[in-house]
């Protein structure tokens, strides 16, 4: 089988097309599925707007090309990862169900990387909630939390990470993150979880290993 198949650029998103940036087989870089096999499909259209966004690039989905969603569990399928993550961009500005459904038929495990800003669809294996200041989540997100992942630039941020700890399971794995480009951040971090024990460090380790 050929892959990619596009739909003309000028069409809308569709429950059988979805624009898409890349797919990518890689390991999971962050989080407790941190050094698993794992197919990446990375959605276009974000409108939280991040300032230190290191996918910028996906924020408009006009600049990129619909996929077929036939061809996008084809293409996970073949590359036999342990995983498939659906990310962006935020993949949550457009219906998964219909993907999640296929990918489920499929016998693909199937993970979500999201800010929660938009209503949550589709059906998952695992959802990683990575809530942003910038964008408020949707209040449909906090009971399908499996893991609460909370980028950290400044102090503001922690008290945000423990406001929306609030407001999840206390089952949910619940993590901090050190913003990559912001000075301070790792310091600020790890002293933070040695007097906060119910939290736990997420390392960018894709980032480490020099890996996509």
């Amino acid at each position: 089988m050929t892959f990619p198949t596009t739909v003309p650029q000028t069409a809308a998103a569709s429950p059988l097309a979805l624009p898409i940036v890349e797919t990518f087989h890689s390991i999971q870089g962050e989080g407790l599925w941190a050094g698993t096999s794992a197919w990446f499909i990375r959605l276009a259209g974000c409108d939280v707007g991040c300032p230190w966004c290191d996918t910028k690039p996906s924020w408009n989905p006009k600049r990129h090309p619909l996929r077929t969603l036939e061809d996008l569990v084809a293409e996970a399928r073949s590359a036999n990862p342990a995983i498939v993550v659906i990310t962006g961009g935020e993949p949550l500005m457009h219906d998964l169900s219909a993907l999640t459904g296929q990918l489920k038929e499929a016998g693909l495990e199937t993970h979500l990387e999201t800010s929660g800003a938009h209503p949550f669809s589709g059906t998952f294996d695992w959802v990683t909630f990575s809530p942003k200041r910038f964008k408020p989540p949707h209040a449909s997100i906090y009971a399908h939390a499996s893991e609460l992942k909370v980028v950290i630039g400044d102090e503001v941020d922690l008290a945000w990470a423990e406001q929306q700890a609030t407001q999840v399971s206390s089952t949910v794995a619940k993590l901090l993150q050190p913003e990559w480009e912001t000075p301070g951040s790792r310091d600020r971090v790890l002293a933070y979880v040695l007097d906060h024990p119910q939290w736990r460090v997420s390392l960018q380790t894709h980032k480490f290993l020099g890996v996509q």
